[in-house]
């Protein structure tokens, strides 16, 4: 695990060993638990700044993902550590390491994807949930459309062995990937300033990491086809679920919203315009208001 944490804040960094794995969280506030899951390219401070508005009325808690940034970065086969169900098992020990036996979660690409078999196997646990673009069993095989092949190229690229390698020769080379990647999903780009930046490059130069984060593609790519064929009713989030769909996301467009009803019967869904796939950085203030509107008086 990297030290301090990542860059310093109002919050409070921690370190906590759960389900088998030591995990790196930053907490601030009181009241009502929410926990906020990152995605890729991400870390928990891509959270920063919404965590000091919700901490305000609730106690926040951002872990970095297993695999990632700041957490342990488990040496196993990419099945065997970084699969959703094995990540979705780390939040909720977690939550009990905490002393919570209610939370609520709120995620995005990755952190959607460990958030919803958190949701379903432990709905006593999850009183709401929030989701922003995420990738969900409905989108079923427009994955690979031939038309979005040119927006998930790196989805495969991510499985080669030889992957991190490439991509962490220098820092220089993970600089480069990684702003492509925070620039082009965002459609309002001033916040990616070259400080900005610079702390995501440090979080991806920590030893492993990207070897973690390129994991839970590697996990995956089976994994989602044979998603696909599961019927709806059997991969249901059975719990009220927000989901904000940012209309300028081109690695997951609004139109993949369609079948969100199936999957998600307790559904308020919103689309947002003006933002892309990193809502939380391009309209922090539209998620946190969002956000504690969805909440209401939780307890």
């Amino acid at each position: 695990m990297g030290e301090p944490g990542g860059p310093q804040g109002p919050w409070r960094h921690h370190f906590a060993t759960v389900n088998g794995v030591g995990l790196h969280y930053v907490r601030q506030g009181a009241g009502f638990p929410v926990v906020l899951l990152h995605g890729w390219p991400g870390f928990w401070y891509e959270w920063a700044p919404v965590i000091p508005a919700l901490a305000a009325r609730h106690e926040v808690v951002v872990p970095d993902l297993r695999g990632f940034a700041y957490s342990e970065k488990p040496d196993l086969s990419p099945e065997e550590a970084y699969g959703r169900a094995t990540v979705a098992e780390d939040i909720a020990a977690l939550a009990r390491d905490l002393g919570h036996r209610r939370v609520a979660v709120v995620a995005h690409d990755i952190g959607a994807t460990v958030a919803q078999p958190l949701a379903r196997t432990h709905p006593e646990l999850v009183g709401r949930l929030v989701l922003f673009d995420p990738p969900y069993p409905g989108i079923g095989r427009r994955w690979r459309e031939p038309s979005h092949v040119r927006e998930i190229w790196y989805q495969i690229f991510h499985t080669l062995p030889w992957a991190e390698e490439l991509v962490g020769a220098s820092r220089a080379a993970t600089a480069v990937y990684l702003r492509h990647f925070l620039t082009h999903w965002s459609a309002r780009k001033e916040w990616i300033t070259d400080a900005e930046l610079a702390h995501y490059v440090d979080a991806y130069s920590q030893p492993g990491a990207l070897r973690g984060g390129f994991g839970y593609y590697r996990a995956s790519e089976r994994f989602r086809t044979a998603q696909g064929e599961i019927p709806p009713a059997e991969l249901a989030v059975r719990v009220p679920t927000l989901v904000l769909w940012g209309e300028g996301d081109p690695v997951l467009p609004v139109a993949w919203a369609d079948r969100l009803p199936e999957y998600f019967p307790e559904l308020t869904f919103k689309r947002v315009p003006g933002v892309g796939h990193f809502m939380m950085r391009e309209d922090p203030d539209r998620v946190v208001a969002e956000v504690l509107a969805f909440f209401g008086p939780l307890r």
